[in-house]
């Protein structure tokens, strides 16, 4: 008979152990280097970042998600989500956890293609000495790329022609490659291809686009942009697994666990702040509308933290965790801008002011509810899950 102990669920031992070393490196070693950048800094200075990536190195965790066969730590889903969590909580950790430190691996998806592609831009980018991109929203629409994608492809010899635009592209103002996704097969709606395209290259070009986040993203325009054959990522007219699937629904797993680190790091300050600052002669912590907000932060941080082990959980299993995948980003984005709202609203004046990220972290947590797909559109792809359990994917 099972007792109460056998029923408990805990970290396993090697994770936790990990997560206090990322918790202890993010405290330690960022934190207090933020002090000395600007209020929306997204980059270090080159010294003081080189001075931080060996130490990262020598933790073992550089680029947690890329396979230890290419360079990285090869963590499974749910160990990156929990130590997301963790190296997201400083200023700009909701875009630039760690500020690169702990390395930037390319798109998943890079590891599906071919020996040269890995050779060319995957070991690079772990090594640092390139960046990587991925593409696929366009103006006509982002949300349903099956029938949105209208940037074209089309053969020529051993080439491929891409003419098109996309937008709202982020890190590609900072990349040199990225993987474009184009349309190969005007017929079917998923006759989409990947392919490999370099910044420099002839036909390329890109224009910034400003938004309310210092991470900002990029319109593309491809004019007769020639790719060779061997920069086309997986098969052609079969692109649609690689972006549905190994793409942007692996993806919203650790979105959710960063949007759900800032929660808990504004919520910290909160806490803190509450059992210092006095109203009327007394902390404002012992004031029943202040702990209401507390309680209410409290509550839905600890929710939001299972479902999105759930999907994490899920997906390293080998299940369908695309629903579970949604369900944690829908929650997660809508519990960041609550639980941020309250810690500024805890703190009052001192809340919008620069001298705490809380004002950064309101702006950047509205853009969580669109971004990785907005909140609207998980909601129909939880809906038509509930209403058709295991039937194909829209």
């Amino acid at each position: 008979m099972m007792n109460v102990e056998d029923q408990r669920y805990e970290l396993p031992q090697e994770i936790r152990m990990t997560r206090n070393v990322v918790r202890d490196y993010i405290s330690s070693e960022i934190v207090p280097r933020e002090q000395e950048m600007e209020h929306d800094s997204i980059f270090m200075e080159d010294d003081m970042f080189n001075s931080l990536t060996p130490v990262t190195k020598e933790m073992g965790l550089w680029c947690m998600g890329v396979p230890e066969e290419h360079g990285g730590a090869g963590l499974s889903i749910f160990a990156q989500a929990v130590l997301e969590e963790e190296m997201v909580q400083h200023a700009a950790g909701l875009y630039r956890p760690a500020y690169g430190t702990m390395g930037s691996g390319p798109p998943e998806i890079l590891w599906e293609g071919s020996d040269y592609q890995k050779e060319t831009y995957g070991i690079p980018t772990v090594n640092g000495e390139r960046h990587g991109w991925f593409a696929i929203t366009e103006p006509s629409g982002g949300s349903d790329p099956a029938r949105a994608i209208q940037t074209r492809a089309v053969r020529d010899g051993d080439d491929w022609i891409i003419n098109g635009s996309k937008i709202f592209i982020s890190g590609a103002p900072w990349g040199d490659w990225g993987i474009v996704f184009a349309r190969t097969d005007p017929d079917s709606r998923r006759g989409i291809t990947a392919f490999i395209v370099e910044n420099d290259w002839d036909g390329f070009d890109l224009e910034p686009i400003p938004v309310i986040r210092a991470y900002y993203p990029a319109q593309l325009f491809f004019d007769n942009l020639r790719v060779p054959s061997r920069n086309v990522l997986g098969e052609v007219d079969n692109g649609w697994d690689l972006l549905a699937n190994k793409l942007l629904a692996r993806a919203r797993i650790p979105y959710s666990a960063a949007n759900l680190g800032v929660a808990v790091a504004a919520h910290k300050m909160a806490v803190e702040y509450s059992k210092t600052r006095e109203t009327f002669g007394a902390p404002i912590a012992t004031r029943q509308a202040v702990q209401w907000m507390m309680v209410d932060s409290e509550v839905e941080i600890r929710a939001c933290r299972w479902l999105i082990w759930e999907a994490a959980w899920q997906y390293d299993a080998g299940e369908d965790f695309r629903q579970a995948a949604s369900i944690a980003k829908v929650f997660s984005a809508d519990i960041l801008g609550k639980v941020v709202d309250r810690a500024i609203q805890i703190h009052g004046g001192y809340g919008v002011t620069k001298a705490l990220p809380l004002e950064r972290w309101y702006r950047e947590a509205r853009v969580r509810r669109i971004g990785e797909g907005p909140t609207e559109i998980q909601k129909m792809v939880i809906a038509r899950e509930i209403l058709n359990p295991g039937g194909p994917p829209g």
